[in-house]
């Protein structure tokens, strides 16, 4: 009997004839590889996140509130039991789905959602469940937002393989009209436009930036962020990065660092919608973080994969960030925390809402449908040079 190993018996599962042979069959060039965009699966309505268990199964939630499963390249017709209620509305619904790093032990499965309050509108929450025979169970609440407002959720999560997990939430689309320094963002008494850091249980860890100032929530690690829907770890360095949408321009990618204000409203590079006015003071500004890098115009930047596999070897150490208006996936050369260059890929193939590398070193993209329309998930997959 031959005992196949999780790599094998993920390849294996996730095999699937192309549905669309002519985008399986294009290679695309790039400075450093050519590649092809290969559908692994189809049917899916909304996916906001990826995640790849040491089962072979891949996990996609769909916004509406489904966490729906791929088992041996197909998707099953069922969704995942247990998921608790989301507000399904405008930005809101279910987002990201994070395993444990430890769930080949403790099948433990992290979900963040739009939980429904009294506003009717609201807040970003993060549950824990036990995954199995397709159903979660003795789900935890571990965090609950406290913020209110029409949508930017944030919601990206993050595990730092040292006990904690990192936590993003919008700014909840508050207002930038009147006086930008009483604007949420900037008002750490509550948890809009920040990442918060708690250990893996929701308490609070000792050492966080302002866990001893009682103006301050407790759990926040950095604030003055607007709606950041990308995050990854460098496990190499430990560099927290995380991507956050911009207005009309000024998307961002920061190198988030405990206790800094990143800004958001009073400096960026974005302006109002439609009429183009000024928000911001600036674009810098003593005492707040200016990005690492920005877009202008914005390319809408959601999803967020800092790529260690051997697939793309060119690419080790690379960031790669998914654009929906872009409808693009950016590839920022880092040298040390500087970006050094930049790259467009995947140009013209749907609004791309998460990037993640699977257990194969190949890198996927979730594809998001605006009005509904089923998707794919992608997967991009190296070609020779001749």
């Amino acid at each position: 009997m031959i005992k196949r190993t999780p790599l094998a018996i993920f390849a294996a599962g996730l095999l699937l004839s192309t549905a669309t042979p002519a985008l399986g069959q294009e290679v695309m060039q790039s400075a450093y590889h050519d590649y092809r965009l290969v559908p692994v699966v189809e049917g899916l309505v909304r996916p906001w996140s990826i995640a790849f268990l040491p089962t072979g199964e891949m996990l996609v939630t769909e916004k509406a509130g489904t966490l729906r499963v791929v088992r041996d390249g197909l998707l099953l017709p069922d969704p995942v039991e247990g998921v608790p209620d989301v507000i399904s509305a405008g930005q809101g619904g279910l987002l990201d789905v994070v395993p444990h790093p430890n769930f080949e032990d403790n099948r433990l499965l992290y979900l963040s959602y739009s939980k429904p309050d009294e506003t009717e509108r609201g807040t970003t929450a993060v549950i824990r469940g036990r995954y199995e025979n397709g159903a979660l169970t003795g789900i935890e609440e571990i965090f609950l937002a406290v913020s209110e407002g029409r949508g930017h959720y944030g919601s990206r999560l993050v595990f730092d393989g040292q006990g904690h997990i990192f936590i993003t939430v919008g700014d909840r689309q508050a207002s930038t009209r009147g006086d930008l320094y009483t604007h949420p963002a900037q008002n750490p008494s509550n948890h809009h436009g920040t990442v918060s850091r708690v250990y893996e249980d929701g308490g609070i860890p000792e050492d966080n930036p302002f866990v001893d100032d009682p103006n301050v929530r407790p759990e926040i690690w950095s604030f003055g962020h607007r709606n950041q829907q990308g995050m990854v770890l460098n496990p190499e360095t430990g560099d927290l990065w995380a991507t956050e949408h911009g207005p009309q321009g000024g998307d961002e990618l920061n190198l988030v660092q405990p206790g800094l204000n990143y800004g958001w409203p009073i400096v960026g590079y974005g302006v109002n919608y439609g009429s183009g006015t000024a928000i911001h003071e600036g674009t810098h500004k003593e005492g707040m973080e200016p990005p690492a890098h920005f877009w202008v115009p914005s390319i809408a930047v959601s999803g967020l994969l800092f790529y260690t596999g051997d697939r793309f070897p060119h690419w080790k150490g690379n960031l790669f960030v998914g654009g929906m208006a872009g409808e693009q996936l950016a590839r920022l050369t880092l040298d040390g925390q500087e970006v050094v260059r930049e790259e467009t890929l995947v140009q013209g193939l749907g609004r791309i809402r998460d990037v993640r590398q699977g257990p194969d070193g190949l890198i996927y993209l979730a594809v998001d449908g605006r009005r509904g329309e089923p998707t794919a998930i992608l997967r991009m997959e190296p070609v020779a040079t001749r």
